[in-house]
């Protein structure tokens, strides 16, 4: 047996400590130089429940954005399945009582004439032969990301038949097709209504915080005049003035930019408390020194300094004006058919015929609640790892 010196011992642990302290020294040295938005993300993606809705987030907006090519059909046409009215969901199986295949199938829907039903028409599935269904398939033409015509789908059937995931509304749309486009409208409209709020903020909120004095009081008297409006009244007030006989894309605008106009304030107000702060910072009066305008301070070196804090605003507000548009829709001052809107979709799910006998209706209030839930949950977690005080950093 040989004996270690102890010289020895110790150059070994010096040695396996040699890589263990500059690890260590790597990390606080990636820490240190990290940029803000390196430092936010490394602290968002700590919280796993944000990051689960960040996932349901980003795959609900790609749905949507991809709305014509994953639904099989025109959501605004009525009548697609003229023989299928208020159809239940037509799922897709790969086994039956004949075996099973590797390709996804239906079993169709005949319409008959029984003794049982005194010869009226009724529906019933015929088991014994199988339609199956085609991927990339030709359907009615659209414009991919609004800007490639093409006619390909995801997924449909062929010789006349349909599919239904969702099941089919009065009119025979696909449901399915429908909530795809019900999310990327209700985004579209939040979108609008997000930068037109975001630009009445910046713009106010900083000129109220940065000149303070009597201009900060006269426009914080106009910030809560707009607060104390009620909403619901004065759309009421909007759509009783708004003309009948407006389009669907004019009303989607007129829609999208009222949100935005009512909105604003409680983003202002927080850009107002932030450059009230960083106002009397040294590379402030530094630039004031040097001769820069006030527009120029504002913008170049204020509001870059909590650009985080702006963006988990923006976030944060993006379900409400979600919400607002979905409220607006189910109370018949929104959009209407045949625009196809979480709201209006809501709308249609009302009736105490549908609650009792088409339940597919409510399938889209999952998607509205889901991405509701989503927004609330990344907008919660970047909110929290933009605050450099908060527990969840610890």
């Amino acid at each position: 047996m040989t004996d270690t010196h102890p010289s020895q011992t110790s150059g070994y642990a010096a040695a396996d400590a040699e890589p263990a302290a500059t690890a260590d020294q790597r990390a606080k040295e990636a820490y240190f130089t990290a940029s803000q938005g390196q430092l936010i993300w490394s602290r968002f993606r700590k919280q796993r429940s944000a990051m689960v809705a960040a996932v349901v987030l980003i795959t609900m907006v790609l749905s949507g954005v991809f709305a014509s090519f994953l639904g099989p059909y025109d959501p605004t046409v009525a009548g697609r399945n003229a023989d299928y009215l208020n159809g239940a969901p037509t799922i897709p199986q790969f086994c039956d009582k004949n075996g099973c295949s590797f390709r996804p199938f239906l079993h169709p829907i005949e319409r008959v004439r029984s003794i049982e039903t005194n010869f009226r028409w009724v529906e019933q599935v015929n088991y014994d032969e199988r339609i199956y269904v085609h991927f990339f398939v030709e359907g009615a033409p659209y414009r991919l990301l609004g800007l490639f015509p093409t006619d390909v789908r995801l997924f449909g059937m062929e010789d006349g038949n349909y599919i239904h995931l969702f099941g089919t509304d009065s009119a025979g749309r696909d449901i399915f097709s429908r909530t795809l486009h019900a999310i990327w409208t209700s985004l579209q409209v939040g979108t609008i209504g997000v930068l037109i709020s975001f630009f009445l903020a910046l713009v106010i909120g900083g000129i109220s915080g940065y000149y303070g004095g009597w201009i900060d009081g006269f426009i914080q008297m106009i910030t809560d005049a707009v607060r104390t409006v009620p909403a619901i009244p004065l759309f009421m007030a909007v759509a009783a003035f708004m003309p009948p006989e407006l389009s669907s894309e004019e009303r989607f605008f007129y829609i999208s930019i009222l949100l935005g106009f009512i909105l604003w304030p409680t983003l202002a107000r927080r850009v107002r408390t932030h450059i009230l702060t960083e106002r009397n910072q040294e590379y402030v009066l530094a630039a004031k020194m040097s001769g820069a305008s006030s527009g120029h301070i504002i913008r170049r070196h204020l509001l870059p300094s909590f650009t985080s804090y702006i963006i988990v605003d923006l976030v944060i507000s993006f379900p409400y004006m979600v919400l607002s548009e979905t409220a607006l829709s189910f109370i018949g001052l929104g959009l209407k058919d045949p625009v196809s809107s979480l709201g209006v979709l809501l709308q249609n799910a009302t009736s105490a015929d549908v609650m009792l006998n088409y339940q597919w209706y409510f399938i889209p209030v999952l998607f509205f609640i889901a991405l509701v839930m989503a927004f609330v949950f990344v907008g919660d977690g970047l909110r929290d790892a933009a605050d450099p005080y908060s527990d969840s950093h610890k």
